[in-house]
């Protein structure tokens, strides 16, 4: 009965529609737009009067809009109109039980609510937010979602980086070393003794085979996709990797690490192109300064990282006990707090002498699940983003560990020696 009440009072008298842009007279009553417009311009000559209740009018009187109508007009759901008013903007911001606005967020059950969900609804004595703070929260959440995503796919790029520089290294390694095997091929075929040939070194024949094994392994390992589409597969990877190896290449150029002698200890020998260190049983006897480290075999870079990343490798000695990482240049020169990993401004890697890896920060150690499997590590450093990572350069690269920090000043490669700070086994 309601439902007919309604839809008496939504209709139009001239066209016994629901309104369509309907408009008020000076009267009160309402028409549709275009139907009293039609009207009017038959009363020209004859006066204006209202269709509804005859009044007279002086003049053609001002159609002025309805907008609370119009909206109750749109919100009822005749099978006349229920695809135009199913598009209305208006409507998808209203209450599908109370045709109100929505302004209220319910967190309970994840759902937008008018005011009479929230006073008399379903969702009564539900924690409920406005519209503005849900979304700002839903943004917070999503730029987290981000954050994360984004860290994600940079310490992937870092790892697939690593991996492509690990690779060209070996290639090149290969390549120098079938140069020298081509040469000396190359030498016995310009020889015109053959005793001398025939005599030629037996080490000759077993690189011979093992170049002939090599070029089997690599057609195999082709030959074993040659289903696959190599042409497309080649595009992607050349668009992939060109900016990879770009990076890689600026990383190798930037990656020449020198040591400071004026940081280095008494009992620390460092080499004279300031590459390589190690433990000196003869104290160096260098002058002492506030740069110099006291107690611990210890030195740092001669330049440092203040933003950008970088990247470089450090080879470690076979056996024994050191420690590489990062540092501020404000680190403690004595005592305890000057060891690397025994502060808040050093971060470091540990291997003691039974290859075993710990990371140190602000003296809180962490023994890593990986044993120390070769010698050579990869140091990479996003300042920006506040990572530093390291990898071991075995194949295949391992990810060692990775710390997070925001570093507040530059920072100076560090190492320290073996066999003069306590085993990290036995102090922990």
């Amino acid at each position: 009965m309601a439902s007919v009440d309604l839809r008496d009072e939504l209709t139009c008298s001239i066209c016994l529609n629901i309104y369509t842009f309907p408009v008020t007279l000076t009267c009160g009553h309402s028409f549709c737009r275009t139907c009293i417009g039609d009207v009017m311009d038959t009363q020209e000559t004859r006066g204006y009067s209202c269709p509804e209740c005859r009044d007279m009018f002086e003049t053609k009187p001002d159609l002025k809009r309805n907008l609370r109508l119009n909206n109750i007009a749109e919100t009822s759901l005749c099978d006349k109109h229920l695809k135009k008013h199913s598009k209305s903007e208006e409507h998808n911001r209203k209450c599908s039980v109370h045709n109100e606005i929505l302004k209220y967020y319910c967190c309970k059950d994840a759902a937008c609510i008018c005011v009479s969900c929230r006073l008399d609804g379903e969702h009564r004595g539900h924690q409920v937010e406005t519209l503005n703070e849900a979304s700002e929260k839903k943004k917070e959440t999503l730029r987290n979602i981000l954050q994360k995503l984004t860290s994600q796919r940079e310490e992937q790029e870092e790892q697939v980086s690593l991996r492509v520089s690990y690779l060209i290294r070996q290639l090149e390694i290969k390549k120098e070393e079938l140069s020298r095997k081509m040469g000396d091929i190359k030498e016995l075929c310009d020889m015109a003794d053959p005793l001398t040939v025939l005599q030629g070194r037996e080490s000759d024949r077993a690189d011979y085979c093992e170049a002939e094994e090599d070029t089997e392994r690599y057609d195999i390992m082709f030959h074993d996709f040659g289903d696959l589409d190599v042409g497309l597969i080649s595009e992607t990877l050349h668009s992939g990797l060109t900016g990879i190896v770009t990076r890689i290449s600026r990383r190798h150029t930037a990656s020449d690490m020198l040591l400071d002698v004026d940081t280095a200890s008494n009992d620390v020998s460092v080499s004279e192109d300031l590459k390589t260190v190690s433990w000196s049983e003869i104290n160096q006897s260098r002058p002492e300064t506030q740069e110099r480290f006291q107690d611990y075999s210890e030195v740092l870079s001669s330049s440092s990282f203040s933003s950008g990343r970088h990247y470089w490798e450090v080879e470690g000695s076979g056996s024994g006990r050191w420690i590489v990482g990062m540092a501020y240049n404000s680190i403690e020169r004595k005592g305890e707090q000057s060891l690397i990993g025994n502060n808040k401004k050093s971060w470091g890697l540990w291997r003691n002498a039974n290859n075993q890896y710990y990371v140190r920060h602000d003296n809180t150690q962490i023994r890593l699940p990986q044993t120390s499997s070769c010698h050579t590590l990869g140091i990479f450093l996003d300042y920006e983003a506040g990572r530093l990572s390291f990898y071991e350069l075995c194949d295949p690269i391992r990810h060692l560990h990775t710390f997070t920090a925001a570093f507040t000043e530059s920072t100076w490669y560090s190492c320290s020696t073996p066999d003069i700070f306590p085993d990290t086994g036995s102090r922990h």
